[in-house]
């Protein structure tokens, strides 16, 4: 949503500012919304039930793809609670600078994706054992990220003594995922209310049409959630940076407000530093689609929020 309409328009007119506002104040909350989910120990509810497989190397990275093709072909069908099996694989824990400072960003990420909610707390590691991002590295909690707590025998080392060759590295993963998979497919949906929703947004492609097709349906939608309690995290975060203004009256409350114009601040501090030119922003793509400057593309930015996102649905109580 890009505004409210101060008048009838007609069709196909052109919608100039005169004819539109912006809210002015918060709207007011929606109460008595829920969904199906999947109710976590740590107080998260997911929408799915998935085996997540963490890794600490990308090393690691064909193991546990081959790996996960088994478990998706041969073990799965055993298992009918459970939708299935994501490998977090990344590029990095190898022979990487893991004790500077711009370090804690990748591990964080990684350490937060294996909090996902949707894994439901049945986490599993794997390592090689040579890796400067040790598993004990990866899984530690600080002041503002949550602990990774593990069961003994939720690692799986490539270089264990007890792995003599491919075929036992493969047979020792499986036997893990077996364990996680037997206790997710004991879970069941329950009742949650909307706002334990966490909804992830991706970049949709901007073109000339971006804030006048789709985008405005999933901006509404994104509204009506975050009246609802819930969080909507977006992509391409620096694309609003020029259009932040219409965005944090829709935010939740005004301390995000006040925290997302500290992002940008940074943000252009950044840039600054790199003596980087902001209008380079729009993509060859981008600009063939019509868009005249990164003006342009963040006012598509904030109406889009969501191309392609699987989520539970929201239901209204009978009451």
């Amino acid at each position: 949503m890009i505004g409210y309409a101060l008048r009838d328009i007609p069709h196909g007119s052109w919608i100039e500012e005169s004819l539109v506002a912006l809210p002015d104040a918060p709207l007011p909350p929606l109460e008595g919304y829920t969904f199906e989910g999947y109710r976590n120990a740590d107080g998260s509810v997911g929408t799915r039930n998935l085996l997540g497989i963490t890794t600490s190397v990308h090393c690691v990275a064909g193991v546990v793809d081959y790996v996960v093709q088994m478990i998706e072909r041969e073990l799965l069908p055993h298992y009918p609670n459970v939708d299935g099996v994501v490998a977090l694989n990344h590029l990095y824990g190898c022979g990487v600078a893991i004790n500077t400072p711009a370090a804690m960003l990748p591990i964080r990420t990684i350490h937060n994706l294996a909090l996902n909610a949707n894994f439901g707390g049945e986490i599993m590691v794997v390592n090689l054992g040579c890796e400067k991002l040790q598993p004990e590295r990866l899984l530690t909690g600080t002041d503002d990220v949550q602990a990774i707590s593990l069961d003994d025998g939720d690692i799986v080392r490539l270089q264990d003594e007890r792995h003599i060759g491919f075929g036992a590295m493969v047979e020792s993963i499986l036997s893990l995922a077996k364990r996680h998979l037997e206790r997710l497919n004991q879970r069941q949906r329950e009742t949650c209310p909307a706002s334990k929703l966490i909804v992830g947004m991706q970049c949709g492609g901007s073109n000339a049409f971006s804030d006048v097709t789709a985008n405005p349906a999933v901006g509404f939608a994104s509204d009506l959630l975050v009246r609802c309690g819930a969080t909507v995290m977006f992509s391409a975060v620096t694309e609003v940076r020029d259009a932040v203004h219409l965005l944090t009256p829709r935010v939740i409350n005004e301390a995000v407000g006040k925290r997302l114009l500290e992002e940008m601040t940074w943000y252009d501090d950044y840039i600054d530093q790199g003596k980087t030119d902001r209008s380079a922003n729009p993509s060859p793509g981008n600009k063939k689609g019509g868009l005249a400057n990164v003006v342009e593309k963040a006012l598509g930015s904030i109406a889009r929020l969501l191309k392609c996102c699987r989520q539970a649905s929201v239901r209204r109580n009978a009451d």
